[in-house]
């Protein structure tokens, strides 16, 4: 399955890759190097310690690179009253009787310990393109669910402190 980027994360995805090809590959390259002047590499940890760093770096630049590669492109801009991409939405759950805050985002910039939901979860897909006032009913992977009521959205459209998730 592609991945749903949206411009603004291709860009922050191609902005990784740059420092980790330019940046965290030649410290990686360095340390290995550095480890195996010290000797016998069957008992140095160190080399191994390193050579495994360098790899995962690789293997992380390899990820992204085809990520963006099998990517498919979406529009994260949204009517005014509407909950889109990027947006903020106060939420009021009603077998809860509490009010919470998320963000909906991409999958790739999920992040659920800070309320940034994902439009392929169960919640995000339940409040994407709703308006405020709108009660809606959140269906789980195990076909129960409960229902919300979107307080407010917040149009925010400002994703610079978003990281793309590690995972």
């Amino acid at each position: 399955m592609a991945n749903e980027l949206t411009k603004s994360d291709i860009k922050k995805i191609e902005e990784e890759i740059e420092y980790r090809k330019l940046v965290v590959r030649k410290e990686a390259i360095e340390a290995v190097k550095e480890a195996r002047a010290h000797g016998d590499l069957s008992e140095n940890f160190e080399y191994h310690a390193a050579k495994k760093d360098k790899n995962q770096n690789e293997s992380r630049i390899r990820y992204l690179e085809r990520m963006i590669k099998t990517a498919t492109v979406i529009d994260d801009s949204s009517k005014e009253d509407e909950m889109g991409i990027n947006n903020t939405a106060e939420i009021y759950f009603e077998d809860d009787n509490e009010v919470d805050t998320f963000r909906l985002v991409t999958s790739v910039r999920c992040d659920v310990l800070h309320n940034l939901i994902s439009i392929e979860s169960p919640l995000g897909k339940a409040i994407l393109g709703k308006k405020e006032g709108d009660r809606v009913f959140v269906e789980s992977e195990t076909g129960e669910g409960y229902y919300i009521v979107i307080k407010k959205i917040i149009n925010t459209n400002d994703d610079s402190n978003d990281q793309i998730s590690k995972y």
